[in-house]
């Protein structure tokens, strides 16, 4: 069998071209995400000249992670198969309980999200999805984090119709970090504990599982052996945007490397010249009157011989050159801002960000992106969540559910993001019945869709709406404080009338 360092070195070779065009993008942008081979924290990059491919990536990333984790609502619905739900014995009537605890566990996805702090891992995920295209995703299910790895770290193997094969990620460790089994061994080998060892992770996509293993100078770490079942695997792979045949993906800013190039051409001149320009450089003729030490050594305001004729400033007659270059940059930065969403102001300044305005970016981002926005939501998005939800299964802060009568659906673009499409479907419902409300009333169970409202809005309505027992025990004792008022009310009137006369006489 080959060891994971040979099949690193093979899939290394075939990715050299795509880790060239990344790391060009990076160039541009953030050359901290793809820096060159060698480099690491300590080494200094090449700044560019512009920071518009930067602010670009840093807006657009930002604009994508508020779309696709919402801080104010779920962005999926746990949707209840009313067909399988009947199939399984459940009634009619219990489906709107049903759907109540449905809600209850969204909220607890949610919670644990948050608690998880995936937030930070993602932004940075993006970031490098907008910059180079690819990206790796770890999810620890022992240490509830989530790890990402840029594209030099890890290698893929893809299908033709795009789906994994297999993955390999290159990590330097230290040998402390590694399990007894192995440590010795590299240990007597580099003969230092402080100098890190490459280790190779594989996983491998078999017909009915995935394969994990781990590989430490050319020795396989036992415990690192494992199974994963296809939809439980902690390892996702992302892509921008994936092309036919191609192992991994390109990125939006590849798409327009031009126009940055460009800018960062013009940028580059323009900064320079303007340096240039902006030099004082006096020049004194070598024949006149006037000696450069006085010229040089003179205070502002001394009063010394000499003549103006003598003493002239250099200066760049290249304005009108640098006008033409300034107004090709005004007009290149204008078409990247449209690109990365810098001229859209959806979020509002120092408020809480409203559902309404959530919708309106994802809408906004599925017309820029053409369909990215929607591709980012199957794939990154939904394998996600269901790893978590697996992970609180697992230690039991969820209950199970049938696999068959619920499933998760992400309400993300046109469809809109958490439960509100659903109020204003009732809302419409009750719109269309306002010509006929009287008859409709008689039919409408209106408890009912009070807490089809309330689930649908999100909130929670423990100890907030009344059962219809409730409901028709009050019902009935207004009913009987009713007639007794009625009944009481004449004798009341009678009585006191005669007490009236009584006194009067």
């Amino acid at each position: 069998m080959t060891s994971h360092k040979k099949r690193w070195a093979k899939l290394d070779t075939e990715r050299n071209f795509v880790l060239k065009r990344g790391r060009d993008c990076a160039a541009l942008t953030i050359p901290s995400l793809l820096p060159p081979a060698g480099s690491n924290e300590n080494s200094n990059l090449v700044t560019p000249y512009q920071g518009m491919g930067a602010r670009g990536v840093n807006n657009l990333s930002s604009k994508l992670l508020l779309a696709l984790l919402p801080p104010n609502s779920p962005f999926f619905r746990q949707k209840l198969d009313k067909g399988e739900a009947r199939k399984a014995g459940m009634k009619d009537a219990d489906f709107t309980e049903v759907e109540k605890v449905l809600a209850e566990i969204e909220k607890m996805i949610m919670d644990e999200i948050e608690g998880m702090a995936l937030r930070v891992s993602v932004f940075e995920a993006i970031r490098y999805l907008v910059t180079t295209g690819n990206a790796l995703m770890f999810l620890n299910a022992v240490k509830e984090r989530l790890k990402v790895y840029r594209l030099d770290q890890y290698v893929v193997k893809r299908d033709p119709f795009g789906m994994v094969l297999e993955i390999i990620v290159k990590e330097e460790v230290t040998p402390l970090a590694l399990p007894e089994s192995v440590r010795q061994n590299v240990i007597d080998v580099q003969k230092n504990i402080d100098t890190p060892v490459e280790m190779y992770t594989r996983v491998l996509r078999t017909d009915t599982h995935w394969k994990v293993s781990q590989e430490v100078n050319g020795i396989i770490i036992p415990e690192s052996l494992g199974t994963y079942r296809f939809d439980d695997c902690p390892w996702i792979p992302l892509r921008w945007m994936g092309l036919h045949g191609e192992d991994y993906g390109r990125g939006l800013v590849e798409e327009h490397l031009g126009d940055l190039r460009s800018l960062e051409s013009l940028s580059m001149t323009i900064v320079e010249g303007s340096a240039a320009m902006s030099k004082i450089l006096f020049l004194v003729n070598p024949n006149g009157v006037t000696s450069q030490r006085t010229v040089a050594q003179s205070e502002n305001g001394a009063v010394k011989p000499g003549r103006k004729d003598d003493v002239t400033v250099m200066q760049v007659d290249k304005a009108m050159d640098f006008r033409v270059a300034g107004e090709t940059v005004n007009e290149i930065k204008k078409n990247l801002a449209q690109v990365f969403m810098l001229n859209s102001a959806v979020q509002r300044q120092g408020e809480r960000v409203t559902a309404e305005e959530i919708r309106f970016m994802a809408r906004e981002l599925e017309d820029t992106l053409g369909g990215v926005y929607s591709l980012l939501s199957l794939e990154l998005q939904l394998p996600l969540l269901k790893l978590v939800k697996k992970q609180m299964e697992k230690k039991q802060k969820l209950p199970k559910l049938p696999d068959k009568a619920t499933k998760i659906v992400i309400t993300t673009g046109l469809e809109a993001l958490g439960r509100t499409h659903d109020v204003e479907r009732l809302q419409l419902f009750l719109n269309d019945l306002e010509p006929v409300s009287d008859v409709a009333m008689q039919y409408l169970i209106m408890g009912t869709y009070i807490k089809k409202a309330a689930i649908a809005r999100g909130i929670d309505v423990e100890n907030l709406i009344k059962d219809e027992e409730t409901v028709v025990a009050e019902r009935q004792q207004a009913q009987m404080m009713a007639l007794m008022e009625k009944g009481v009310g004449p004798v009341a009137g009678n009585v006191t009338k005669g007490m009236t006369d009584n006194g009067e006489n």
